[in-house]
């Protein structure tokens, strides 16, 4: 562990601010237990004048689904225990259920909550509220896998297990999140702010860029054990310590939520026990980061330094980035240059055969775009013609290889072209959440909207992909991260007519639909 600090990490600390401009945020950085640097600027509400200071109250968003998992930990040291709770959650799921620590390693195969609520018409910025999530919960009857199998961000993984544990109890998650792990680990002020369009201590987050101007962000979500923490970066501060104090106790809570975990063909994991695995500039590391409508943070601990950073944004600034710019500077090393390389003559269009969801690579200065989850992957170039790491795509012979460590996906994609149909109007209805598309041909382009439990949302522009595949975009959701495209692969009689619509997206896949109409 290096106990010299570069002159540049305090010029790295003073820039944060300039390097990632908005209303206000905080960071600090520690070195066992002890605090090296802590800085914070602007305004916790930019109206009112209210600065940013080292006690502003922050939704730190899905850096709660750690301490979710510690609470399940301190209460159920065995979660097996809380298996057939899971089931009963989900009375109409056929075959095989997850069980509890499937899901607090996001390997359970449940679909994401925060797209299946589009699906069913939740307003962009409507309310949504226990009530609803426990509905939708109860809704499922299927997997888009098998549990163990493969990984897939789930925030309702972590609501079901915080609803659990409060179930058990008897007490409120709130209650218990503060007198088992918060307070003990020193975190003076934070608590559970699961009411979104309310933050503790009245911090308002904020959408927008400096060009375009910031603005209020709306948040009208009730999050619990999934992304509702409220915390100020005094908490972060104690968090960390607390981290730093209990690593070398096997025993302890974060210790064991830090162990490695494995799929169930034994390939390990990148992600556990609310926690992710990572790489930071060559040192392995176990962090979370979180995002929600005008909030972003990211913290991150190196137990082979015995090094912390956490950073916390009232704005859609990327907290990772200045986190790993100001290691940088701490440890005295820069990222190297990227690869020169042209692009591959593979680029295009493909779906992926395991989850139906539409892929399309694209050449980028020095690497390629690929566009498959929920935002486009810049994939840069490799010494040996493929381009990525965590995700790597590479070429033999014109078939496109596609590996993403992370998921426990390796997949050869498929080539698709054509042009798509316009005889697809009608309206399409899923069994399983009760929700229909439908779709209208509106002077010769066709636009498709989701109407269900939650609302009737706004008909959006479909793109085509291929032939019988459209894209149905959506950019914005309950929250930050939304969905993203979704495929519509529609299928057809051996007369040629549509008849029904594979959907999906990558926090959601594998839904069916029937056409009614």
């Amino acid at each position: 562990m290096s106990t010299h600090i570069p002159a540049a990490f305090e010029t790295a600390i003073a820039d944060v601010p300039r390097r990632h401009v908005g209303p206000g945020g905080a960071i600090a950085v520690l070195r066992a237990g002890e605090v090296l640097a802590e800085h914070h600027w602007g305004w916790a509400d930019a109206e009112r004048r209210i600065p940013f200071t080292a006690e502003t109250m922050t939704l730190v968003c899905s850096i709660t689904k750690q301490f979710t998992c510690a609470l399940m930990l301190d209460q159920f040291p065995d979660p097996t225990a809380l298996d057939g709770d899971v089931r009963r959650m989900m009375p109409l799921l056929k075959g095989v259920a997850p069980d509890a620590l499937r899901l607090a390693h996001n390997q359970s195969g449940l679909r994401d909550y925060w797209a299946t609520a589009m699906l069913c018409g939740a307003p962009i910025e409507g309310r949504f509220t226990d009530a609803d999530a426990r509905r939708l919960i109860a809704r499922t009857s299927s997997l888009q896998f098998t549990p163990g199998t493969r990984y897939s961000y789930c925030n309702q993984n972590f609501r079901i297990l915080s609803d659990i544990l409060q179930d058990r109890a008897g007490r409120d998650y709130a209650e218990l999140l503060r007198e088992r792990i918060l307070v003990p680990a020193g975190m003076p002020r934070a608590r559970l702010g699961a009411d979104t369009a309310n933050v503790p201590g009245g911090t308002v987050g904020y959408e927008g860029t400096v060009e375009s101007g910031f603005r209020p962000a709306v948040n009208n979500v009730i999050w619990t054990g999934d992304a509702g923490l409220a915390c100020s970066i005094e908490d972060m501060i104690a968090w960390e310590r607390h981290i730093d104090a209990t690593w070398h106790d096997p025993a302890s809570r974060y210790r064991r939520q830090a162990v490695p975990v494995t799929f169930s063909d034994g390939n390990p994991a990148s992600y556990g026990f609310g926690l992710s695995r990572m790489k930071i500039l060559g040192r392995d590391a176990t962090g979370h980061g979180g995002g929600l409508r005008g909030w972003r943070s990211f913290r991150f601990y190196i137990p082979s330094e015995r090094v912390s950073v956490a950073c916390l944004f009232n704005h859609m600034e990327d907290p990772r980035a200045a986190a790993l710019e100001v290691l940088a500077a701490l440890f005295g090393e820069a990222a190297p240059p990227p690869l020169t390389a042209p692009a591959p003559r593979w680029t295009g269009r493909f779906v992926e055969p395991e989850t139906g969801l539409a892929a399309r690579i694209e050449p980028a200065a020095n690497g390629v775009t690929l566009q498959f989850e929920r935002h486009p992957d810049l994939l840069p170039a490799n010494p040996d013609g493929s381009f990525g790491a965590n995700i790597r795509l590479s070429a033999t012979d014109g078939t496109v290889r596609m590996q993403r460590r992370l998921d426990n996906i390796d997949t050869t994609l498929t080539p698709v072209s054509g042009t798509p149909g316009l005889d697809l109007a009608g309206t399409y209805r899923s069994a399983e959440y009760g929700a229909e598309i439908t779709i209208i041909n509106a002077g010769g382009a066709l636009y498709a909207a989701c109407s269900g439990e939650l609302g009737i949302g706004a008909m959006q522009a479909l793109l085509p992909h291929a032939a019988d595949i459209w894209l149905m975009p959506c950019p914005r959701a309950l929250d930050h991260s939304a969905p993203g495209d979704w495929t519509l692969a529609f299928r057809r009689d051996g007369a040629g007519e549509v008849v029904g619509i594979e959907v999906g997206c990558w926090l959601a896949r594998h839904i069916d639909y029937e056409r009614v109409a």
